[in-house]
């Protein structure tokens, strides 16, 4: 296999200026808000020469809605989740599971719900 799987993702929201700030304040980055004919998306910053998928939010009330108990659940990668666990709530998140050991081999994760109610994962080694 020459790539991995995953080549794009797409987090549903109802409030893409919301939903920027939540991302930006959690994970301390810059996006850039992109309106597609009348779908409007907000892309993570990415870079082709790196591992991971890009992606982005994207609001189009036809095809997307946001979940916090169904579809597909993104994990972000992180140094440590404990970090970004601590910028969800001020952020206008709800933490809904703790950082919790997988196993030692594998390391952490965290779920919670981000700023338009959808369901999100964070991964760390430590």
């Amino acid at each position: 296999m020459e790539n991995n799987m995953v080549g794009w993702f797409e987090i549903p929201v109802t409030d893409i200026n919301r939903a920027k700030t939540f991302y930006e304040s959690v994970f301390q980055i810059e996006m850039q808000l992109h309106d597609l004919g009348g779908t409007k998306m907000a892309w993570f910053p990415w870079a082709q020469d790196r591992s991971g998928a890009p992606g982005g939010l994207i609001e189009s009330k036809d095809h997307y809605q946001p979940s916090e108990s169904a579809g597909v659940l993104i994990y972000f990668s992180s140094a440590d989740v404990g970090n970004e666990l601590g910028r969800i709530e001020a952020a206008g998140g709800k933490v809904i599971q703790p950082k919790t050991q997988i196993s030692p081999e594998i390391g952490y994760m965290a779920l919670f719900l981000d700023s338009e109610g959808n369901r999100i994962a964070l991964h760390s080694r430590a």
